[in-house]
């Protein structure tokens, strides 16, 4: 009984199209996106984030990347002509988003929209916050590499945000270096300090710690809860959907939609693409690392040498100078 009260508040947001995209350049089909949708409506997840909301004109290589990396309200129209109960969420970064490409949200196809950004940025996001908060939106703030933060720069953050409009507030693992005891102190920490606000969490599972990390902060009730389909996303990839939506205790979740979509698109998917639980990545985990130098040596010959990559990572002198 006890663990039904401690996760009905939960909802599942399922970041596959926009993190998994980060995997293969967002180039999903629209048959894809669609079963998605589909398959997430049916499993009674809460939102699915469609992709991002930045501007081409403001991202380098965006003409190589697929529709999912700076949506077209038209486009989405075509991709999901009826809206069922999942909502839809986009995801937009400091300085790529023009702010005249987002609609007021009756004429737009989105729910919620997501700013990431780093501490230092907090005041820009919200900023941007206040804009999507007037235009209607659903909005939170994603405070990346919290594990790289100073103590004083976050009670100057929490201050700005307890004052602001912002919806949700998330703890993000970016580098996938924090274990079930780092999410409870975080936790607590937020909801001490913005006692006003909801709050989310964007795991990764550089440590195999995506589930059980967002397991224990259900627990301490946070709200929004990140996913992907079968984990799929950047490097060693987030918390699987499917576990939260067989694991949750609530009546409208239902797995064999998300299995179906398993079977049918993410298994011959993952024969192509690559993302999980992988040495390398398990290793700039550990070290509270940004996976870019594990994702570089996945792409070399070299890609299996996890000895000499930790060598490489944890020899001080050689240290800076890759």
């Amino acid at each position: 009984m006890n663990a039904k009260i401690k996760t009905n508040h939960c909802k599942i947001v399922d970041c596959t199209i926009r993190d998994g995209g980060l995997v293969n350049n967002w180039d999903f089909s629209v048959e894809f996106v669609q079963d998605l949708y589909n398959s997430l409506n049916e499993a009674g997840v809460e939102y699915m984030e469609v992709g991002y909301k930045n501007s081409p004109k403001l991202l380098k290589g965006a003409e190589s990347a697929g529709p999912w990396r700076f949506l077209d309200d038209e486009f989405l129209r075509e991709v999901i002509p009826q809206k069922l109960n999942t909502k839809l969420s986009a995801l937009v970064d400091i300085g790529r988003v023009d702010e005249n490409d987002i609609l007021p949200r009756e004429q737009s196809m989105l729910d919620l929209i997501r700013v990431a950004c780093y501490i230092q940025d907090v005041e820009k996001a919200l900023e941007l916050v206040k804009l999507f908060h007037e235009r209607g939106y659903e909005t939170t703030i994603n405070i990346m590499a919290l594990s790289n933060v100073m103590e004083n720069q976050l009670l100057e953050a929490f201050e700005l945000l307890e004052a602001s409009v912002v919806d949700v507030v998330y703890v993000v693992d970016s580098y996938g270096s924090l274990d079930p005891n780092d999410f409870l102190y975080l936790v607590e920490k937020f909801q001490k300090h913005l006692p006003s606000k909801r709050l989310g969490v964007h795991t990764h599972n550089n440590m195999q710690l995506a589930f059980a990390n967002t397991l224990i902060s259900a627990e301490k009730g946070v709200e929004l809860l990140d996913a992907s389909v079968y984990g799929m996303g950047r490097a060693a990839g987030n918390c699987p959907t499917e576990l939260l939506v067989a694991h949750l205790k609530n009546t409208r979740y239902n797995v064999r939609p998300v299995l179906d979509m398993i079977e049918k698109h993410m298994i011959p998917l993952r024969e192509k693409e690559e993302w999980g639980y992988i040495i390398p990545y398990m290793i700039t985990g550990m070290l509270d690392e940004h996976p870019r130098s594990a994702m570089a040596l996945r792409n070399s010959a070299d890609k299996d040498k996890g000895v000499d990559f930790y060598d490489k990572l944890t020899t001080p002198e050689i240290l800076h100078s890759n």
